[in-house]
């Protein structure tokens, strides 16, 4: 372990954002100073005004293993995450088999033990039959080896859909750990997608998605949701916020429950409907992205803080999937590399402070999950950094993750991850790996 000092550097937290230096010693930070101070045998980095932010914690994404390994695995998405600038992940439970039990939770992290480049954890999933068996779990003070409680109220890849309504009055019961939903009505998607047969037969067009997985069935899913979380005075964190309409039902359970949280992607803060005719199955996800109006309520929700966090949810799928027809066609975008740096970009068109940026990938996820000494620039955290070259304009091009894809191949993103460290590690100089070796620690959670 190494004693090193990032100096010239514009140092950006969720608070504040000024030009100063940053000290490390070993996995820790050991401080953090306005200006440009020197210490004797200390190396020295000249950042050279670039920006010097907590690395992103990702609390969202699918990695696919086990059991989905031709597409993904902890080992391949995890460095694609490192070269976005994401130095945690927290991974959901929609795996072969889906992970909602403490055995399934045990294989995941001895296996992301010894081959992710980035810190990890891992989310259990909740089904019609274990919510009591969760309860136990945290009653028994085993709730450290998961960081949520992932509900499917709406049937998505992996598909542990929760339809029964008294399972849901019971998982929102939980106390101790936040319950984060999947918000869509599978009712009213049955019902669209039934319309779409009627007229397309088994040739739907990919335009059609967003009718068929609508705007309706997520605000009669979300609205569900924010009502049993005032009931139940829930941690609620709504997932992959999609419309202007979640937005503003959010805005206003907040202020009775301030424990609603709210997440959503850049997919849904770059794209809009209007895409789907160009770009076809390699847009398909879930929940549906939708108007640019939409879109510009997302922005203003980010830039307010009704939106708490920018998640990448990730979901690789290969080429040849996303090329089948549209009922054939799984939904899921591979993004986690892109995520950053497109938010980046997004804030400079938008007028996004960097100071929101910063709490949006990290602050607020560690606040949510109670992720212990991470996510901030503070001294004693682990040294969890990523620098990033806010001048660079690129084109993007593919992924390192296994799929070999992204839906932003060929944008133009103007602020590149330059370098990141992972415990006090570089484990990217130059927008490249450095080397092999793991530095990566299991995510710990306050109690």
């Amino acid at each position: 372990m190494s004693r090193f000092l990032l100096k010239n550097a514009v140092i950006v937290t969720g608070a504040t954002s000024f030009n100063g230096s940053l000290g490390v010693d070993g996995e820790r930070i050991a401080g953090i100073w306005e200006g440009y101070p020197s210490f004797t045998g200390v190396k020295e980095i000249d950042l050279g005004g670039r920006i010097l932010m907590a690395g992103a914690i990702d609390t969202h994404v699918h990695f696919r293993e086990p059991g989905l390994t031709r597409k993904a695995d902890i080992g391949s998405e995890s460095a694609a995450a490192v070269l976005g600038g994401v130095t945690s992940f927290i991974d959901m439970p929609n795996t072969s088999p889906p992970t909602v039990n403490l055995s399934g939770l045990d294989g995941k992290i001895r296996r992301a033990g010894s081959v992710s480049r980035a810190n990890y954890g891992f989310h259990i999933g909740a089904t019609n039959e274990n919510a009591g068996q969760i309860k136990r779990y945290i009653q028994l003070g085993l709730g450290h080896q998961f960081a949520g409680v992932k509900v499917f109220m709406g049937s998505s890849t992996g598909n542990i859909l929760v339809d029964r309504e008294s399972t849901l009055e019971d998982l929102f019961t939980i106390k101790g750990k936040p319950i984060l939903t999947h918000c869509e009505d599978e009712t009213i998607i049955k019902a669209n997608l039934e319309r779409a047969k009627a007229t397309y037969g088994e040739m739907i067009p990919f335009s059609m998605h967003p009718l068929v997985r609508s705007r309706e069935a997520c605000v009669e899913s979300t609205r569900k949701a924010l009502e049993l979380a005032l009931r139940h005075g829930t941690r609620l964190h709504i997932l992959h916020v999609s419309t202007a309409d979640e937005v503003e039902m959010i805005r206003e359970a907040k202020l009775h429950n301030p424990e609603i949280t709210a997440e959503t992607s850049v997919n849904y803060l770059w794209f809009s409907d209007d895409d789907y005719r160009l770009m076809g199955g390699r847009l398909k996800c879930n929940p549906s992205i939708k108007t640019a109006a939409d879109r510009d309520a997302l922005v203003r929700g980010l830039m307010d803080g009704v939106i708490d966090t920018i998640g990448s949810d990730h979901a690789p799928h290969l080429s040849e999937e996303k090329a089948r027809p549209y009922l054939s066609c799984p939904s899921g975008l591979p993004t986690i590399q892109n995520s950053l740096p497109a938010a980046m970009t997004i804030a400079r068109k938008r007028g996004i402070p960097m100071t929101r940026l910063a709490s949006a990938i990290s602050e607020k996820a560690a606040t949510i999950f109670g992720i212990k000494d991470r996510g901030f620039l503070k001294r004693g955290f682990f040294a969890d950094l990523v620098v990033l070259d806010q001048d660079k304009e690129y084109p993007v091009g593919p992924p390192a993750s296994r799929c070999g894809w992204s839906p932003y191949e060929g944008e133009i993103f103007k602020g590149a991850v330059d370098m990141v460290w992972v415990n006090g590690s570089l484990v990217v100089r130059e927008g490249r790996l450095t080397g092999k070796r793991l530095w990566s620690r299991p995510l710990l959670y306050q109690a």
